[in-house]
């Protein structure tokens, strides 16, 4: 009998060691799984911070874009006596206004892609003298 006992006995010790032992698997693994997540979400927000960023370290936004094209149209001989809208949307930019003549209205165009943070330029200048 006592043979038996020892060997119940047995059974019960491995199963009760057998079980933290799943238990702290599965803990590893969630926590794996966890790291990775982690990992890949700031790998993402780091991605996104970066284009979302100037050279300057000043944060991209519309605002900012729109700002950022009328100091750059300030001293352009061919945008002189132009009368220009910047308008910033999602960093796609709508130029609306007038200019004097085609070399300042792809003049406009062209500041405007060259800003930083601009996916994209809508052109709606016309030629013709500045309105008041």
């Amino acid at each position: 009998m006592r043979t038996s006992w020892n060997i119940c006995g047995a059974i019960v010790l491995l199963t009760l060691v057998a079980a933290p032992l799943s238990a702290q698997e599965k803990i590893k693994k969630a926590a794996e799984t966890s790291k990775e997540a982690v990992v890949k979400a700031a790998k993402i927000t780091t991605e996104k911070t970066k284009a979302g960023v100037s050279k300057t370290g000043e944060v991209i936004t519309d605002g900012w874009i729109t700002t950022r094209i009328h100091e750059r149209f300030i001293g352009e001989d061919l945008l002189k006596d132009s009368n220009i809208s910047v308008d910033t949307d999602k960093h796609v930019v709508t130029l609306t206004g007038t200019v004097t003549g085609r070399a300042g209205r792809a003049r406009a165009t062209s500041v405007a892609k060259q800003t930083e943070g601009v996916h994209r330029v809508v052109n709606r200048l016309t030629i013709g003298p500045k309105k008041a």
